[in-house]
């Protein structure tokens, strides 16, 4: 029996090759092995600074460029060559410097141009209405580099909050909508806290340059729906790539301590800075140390969360235990609103309705390398009134 399991356990090994004898005077070692953008280099030499030349030859001799690539580490020992006098063996660890992501960065000015517009004329047309128009989109997180870039994901969103606006008119025919609502539901910045930081090199924008983006595209929401409607309500919900700061993977200060907050508060100081045009215009972000924000919109509490504190598919369970607080606002929700898992998802329960949004980025490779499935990016309009939400639909680009 012995025979026959090891007959089906055989498996075709390559033969043994014996070990080359070496000369130590004619062999010097250059061995380099490059993995991604880490490269090992091990040379023998009479002085370490004869193997540091010699590294940066090997490194040209297999078509890289030195000036790219960085001493990240090295192993340095002594050997005896065959004239009984010391020699010197060193492994060095280049890494690649970020200049060729730096050269691939996005242009920002240009990005930039693309969402500017004019300020709206300061006259408007008083409409009666008893409906609100839900705008509800999230995780942009401007800066990352997959899918199709910042570039891509600016794009998809201005174009889908023109396209909003356009689906106001449109609704208008068959309700009396007079406000209107956005949310923003975090993870408008890629940032540099998740995962340790591990997102560095795939981020191609600093963080300013993040936060300048998302502060100017909801500057051109404001601006596109403020002449549109008698009152105009923003909402915005911290999410866990908009932390200001963690320590050891930790976020060490208020839970309201967050980018995607604070560039909505930058909007709203400068719209009060003309209330002719923008005196109409509401802002609401979470109170200190908290991450909800409720906003009523024609007889419907909306509740607004990021979707981070809750288990895939356990939303309505986070929401009782919420609710079981009569001091949280989310006691009176009637719609709960929330991002995170970059896919549309609309459930209710009873009279309440939990609707989130797609992402506006169009991948995560990270998940297309894990599950194999890319993204649907848009953004979730929606008309309410009284607790109910008869309309909801996809807007993409």
């Amino acid at each position: 029996m012995s025979e026959l399991k090891d007959a089906l356990l055989a498996k075709p090994v390559g033969p043994v090759i014996p070990g080359r004898q070496t000369d130590p005077e004619k062999d010097f070692t250059r061995q380099i092995e490059i993995k991604g953008d880490e490269a090992d280099v091990t040379v023998r030499g009479e002085t370490f600074e004869d193997n540091e030349s010699t590294a940066t030859a090997v490194l040209q001799g297999q078509g890289l460029e030195p000036a790219e690539w960085t001493v990240t580490g090295l192993r340095s020992s002594e050997w005896t060559m065959a004239n009984g006098e010391t020699g010197v063996s060193t492994r060095f660890t280049f890494a690649r410097k970020c200049a060729s992501v730096t050269a691939a960065r996005p242009p920002i000015d240009e990005l930039l141009a693309t969402i500017e517009r004019q300020a709206a004329d300061p006259v408007f047309t008083e409409l009666e209405g008893d409906h609100t128009f839900i705008v509800a989109l999230g995780d942009m997180q401007f800066g990352k580099i997959d899918g199709d870039g910042v570039e891509g994901t600016l794009a998809r969103t201005v174009q889908c909050i023109d396209a909003a606006a356009d689906r106001l008119s449109w609704y208008r025919e068959r309700f009396n909508i007079e406000h209107v609502h956005i949310a923003w539901l975090g993870d408008h910045v890629e940032g540099f806290v998740s995962q340790g930081g591990a997102n560095t090199w795939r981020t191609q924008l600093t963080l300013n340059e993040q936060i300048r983006l998302t502060r100017r595209v909801m500057l051109h929401a404001m601006l596109t729906f403020a002449p549109m409607v008698n009152r105009l309500t923003i909402a915005a919900v911290p999410g866990n790539h908009g932390e200001a700061i963690r320590v050891a993977g930790k976020g060490t200060t208020r839970y309201d301590d967050s980018h995607d907050t604070e560039s909505l508060i930058s909007v709203k100081d400068a719209a009060e800075l003309n209330p002719a045009l923008f005196g109409h215009v509401e802002f609401y972000v979470p109170d200190t140390d908290e991450l909800t924000v409720v906003v009523e919109c024609s007889g419907t509490v909306v509740a607004h969360a990021h979707g981070h504190h809750w288990r895939p598919g356990k939303h309505f369970e986070w929401w009782k235990g919420q609710a079981f607080n009569r001091e949280s606002a989310m006691h009176q929700a009637d719609l709960l609103l929330a991002g995170h898992l970059h896919h549309e998802h609309v459930d209710s329960d009873g009279p309440r309705t939990f609707i989130q949004p797609p992402a506006m980025e169009s991948e995560s490779t990270w998940w297309r390398h894990a599950k194999g499935t890319t993204g649907a990016p848009g953004l979730i309009v929606a008309v309410t009134k009284d607790g109910r939400v008869p309309v909801k639909e996809v807007v993409s680009k």
